[in-house]
């Protein structure tokens, strides 16, 4: 039986990135050598080392987010140690890696755009997987978002990269999602520069904010299911690197103030001078409704549209997830 506190799971801690140094910072504190740390990384045998002794129990785990099956294997992995006592429940699932093709665009074995599974699907599969080995009671999940969603911020000015208006908004119905989805919209095809990967890095982005919001609500709404007590004290937890911080002190917990304030905004702020950290509870409606302001991800039936959508191309069925309305 596993004696630490919980479980820390952090994903894309790949040597150099973001997610590499918010796993280190998590490794050299020492409120966090109760906590075990589970980090992912596409192949573990190139996993960066962290400096951290015996102080904080951790494991590297190979993940490979554009890979449903991968995933499922993983998550399924993670549930049965979770359930026989080998790992403590869930504490916090950081949703950090992220994927760019710059132009050179590729496919999932799925038949789906690798921008969009290795940025959102992956993540939200494997997060609704994963739900039943949270912490009930508080169990948090940070999803780290980007500007690039937001096709009217003014730093895309210099790229140009939304300038034309056919990618504005993102989505309109079920056939639009799917274009992304598939790879059809904005595909390098029609444009070989870096442009046509980050339009599709930015609707990706886009939809983890949506999946911020709505899971959100979901978690609020949950009841009892049968192998799970229920789920609406788990929050969910906005991290921008490219915007300011508001509301912070509404997020109640010591836990979330340590993580966010003393691990995950310090590297953010290191990697972005510029940047914030934003959070989203179930507890301040209106700082979720106000931190990530783009209109498009406040669209509650466009959020249903793409969290229906998504479910299906993932192909969760039911008795996968423990979220009662996981449809």
């Amino acid at each position: 039986m596993s004696t630490t506190k919980g479980t820390i799971i952090v994903t894309g801690v790949s040597t150099g990135g973001l997610g590499s140094t918010i796993a280190q910072e998590i490794a050299s504190k020492p409120e966090f050598s109760v906590y075990h740390g589970v980090y992912t990384v596409r192949d573990k045998t190139r996993a960066p080392a962290l400096t951290a002794g015996d102080t904080h129990p951790h494991e590297f785990v190979s993940l490979d987010l554009s890979s449903l099956d991968n995933v499922r294997q993983v998550a399924n992995d993670i549930n049965t140690r979770v359930s026989a006592g080998d790992l403590p429940p869930i504490r916090a699932l950081i949703l950090n890696a992220g994927f760019q093709d710059f132009g050179q665009q590729m496919w999932t074995d799925d038949g789906f755009d690798k921008t969009f599974t290795s940025n959102y699907m992956g993540h939200w599969l494997l997060t609704l997987l994963l739900l039943k080995s949270m912490n009930k009671e508080e169990g948090r999940i940070i999803i780290l978002g980007s500007q690039s969603h937001d096709p009217a911020d003014p730093r895309h000015a210099a790229t140009k990269a939304y300038v034309d208006p056919k990618y504005q908004p993102f989505v309109t119905d079920a056939a639009s999602f799917e274009a992304i989805a598939r790879g059809t919209w904005s595909p390098a095809r029609e444009d070989g520069s870096f442009r046509s990967g980050f339009r599709r890095y930015g609707a990706a982005k886009l939809f983890l904010i949506m999946m911020q919001h709505e899971l959100q609500a979901r978690l609020d709404a949950s009841d009892t299911s049968a192998d799970s007590a229920a789920l609406s004290r788990i929050c969910v937890v906005g991290v921008d690197p490219g915007a300011m911080i508001t509301g912070m002190p509404r997020l109640a917990g010591w836990f979330i103030r340590v993580l966010i304030f003393q691990v995950i905004y310090p590297v953010v702020q290191y990697f972005n001078p510029d940047g914030g950290v934003r959070p989203t509870s179930k507890a301040s409606a209106e700082v979720l409704e106000a931190a990530f302001g783009i209109p498009e991800s406040r669209d509650a039936e466009k959020r249903r549209l793409v969290w229906r959508e998504t479910a299906r191309f993932a192909g969760l069925e039911e008795g996968e997830s423990v979220l009662v309305d996981w449809r």
